[in-house]
């Protein structure tokens, strides 16, 4: 595995956690995690002994906090096509149908909604808060609106979107939304959604899967009209990279809003 992801596996229980080891970076995912993300849960679809998965950040200022702005990501000239490498970060993008519970502390923000709108449920401890920086820094939050749509009430989705940096939604407001399903006291995530994770991966793993399918089939063709219009929108809507890194250096790095 590369420096960016770790993965532990208890085959008593059946569950695995993963976690994306780059504190340093906030958990920021580059090039080399984006493909060991994926590489990881195709992995899982033929490991028997892994039942269920946590998804985890390491350290306590983060969950993720979405591409790495040092990633280098070309992109073709022409407005119809887009290079994203975090489109295949998720365990549904990668055909995996085994549960998956997402274990936030800290921030959870911006490209971090390609893995919590994967997940079943998410498990947050106080810490926890999420926000979507894409419109301050003169971006469209396409994917991410999409899948935090399916998440969260409309109107909860719609100012997280809208209000970039200025406001984050705490963890006990996500709770209160139902975007998160548990709450814990700082640090009491990750066993929260262990226990979770071992309750579920205890029953036949062939009526969970379905139900996991079941469930993600609910949803799952409003999802894919509405991510298959992300490309242009991005496209349209984005500023130039070099306008977009200056807004990022003039960032204010607090001030912003939490509720």
């Amino acid at each position: 595995m590369s420096e960016g992801l770790r993965i532990s596996a208890d085959k008593d229980t059946g569950v695995a956690v993963v976690t994306l080891d780059r504190p340093g970076r906030l958990n920021a995912v580059d090039l080399a995690t984006a493909e060991e993300l994926a590489a990881c849960w195709r992995a899982f679809r033929y490991d028997d002994s892994v039942r269920a998965v946590v998804l985890t950040g390491a350290g306590e200022r983060a969950f993720c906090t979405g591409l790495d702005r040092d990633a280098d990501v070309p992109q073709p000239t022409s407005p119809y096509m887009l290079d994203d490498p975090l489109l295949r970060i998720g365990p549904k993008a990668n055909d995996l149908w085994k549960p998956v519970i997402a274990a936030v502390r800290g921030m959870a923000c911006g490209g971090a909604f390609y893995l919590l709108g994967e997940s079943e449920f998410v498990v947050a401890d106080e810490t926890a808060s999420f926000f979507d920086p894409h419109t301050t820094y003169g971006m469209v939050s396409a994917y991410e609106a999409v899948y935090m749509a399916h998440r969260m009430p409309y109107g909860e989705a719609a100012r997280m979107a809208l209000m970039g940096t200025a406001e984050r939604i705490s963890a006990r407001r996500a709770y209160e939304i139902g975007f998160v399903s548990e709450l814990t006291p700082p640090g009491g995530d990750l066993e929260a959604a262990v226990r979770c994770a071992a309750v579920v991966a205890a029953c036949p793993p062939e009526g969970v899967q379905g139900t996991v399918r079941a469930l993600w089939a609910a949803k799952e063709a409003a999802r894919a009209q509405a991510l298959a219009q992300a490309p242009a929108l991005i496209a349209l809507g984005n500023l130039p990279p070099e306008q977009q890194a200056e807004l990022f250096a003039g960032r204010q790095r607090d001030g912003f809003r939490v509720r």
